[in-house]
């Protein structure tokens, strides 16, 4: 049951952070003309900052230490962000729609991938 609360709080924040990186990663391409990359680099930024405070303040109500948590929570994040990052550009190799729709399609593999890293490996000594 813990897990099921954990998943649909992780689901309320990822909304949040989904909404605020898609937001920067559009802004950042479309009316500044920013590469993909940068792009991505910059809004999966966004969306890792309120991330980690929500996530482990609510979600996963981590009792470590700021600085360990942050550490673990950074693992995680630069393992699935280069597995997202390698997905995207495969995409943008392979498939021919507009590269902000692989953006999307990388950001939902990156949601899934978070969540299971975070659960059994950022957060798990430390769940109440």
């Amino acid at each position: 049951m813990e897990t099921i609360k954990q998943a649909l709080k992780y689901g309320v924040v990822g909304v949040g952070n989904t909404i605020i990186t898609a937001v920067v990663i559009w802004i950042m391409m479309k009316p500044l003309g920013f590469s993909d990359v940068v792009s991505n680099i910059t809004g999966y930024v966004a969306g890792l900052l309120n991330s980690f405070i929500w996530n482990r303040q609510w979600t996963f109500k981590s009792s470590a230490g700021w600085g360990s948590s942050a550490v673990r929570f950074g693992l995680v994040f630069a393992v699935c962000y280069l597995m997202q990052l390698a997905l995207l550009l495969f995409l943008n190799r392979h498939l021919t729609i507009d590269s902000y729709y692989n953006q999307l399609i990388a950001m939902v593999f990156y949601t899934i991938i978070n969540f299971v890293m975070n659960k059994y490996f950022t957060f798990k000594s430390y769940e109440k």
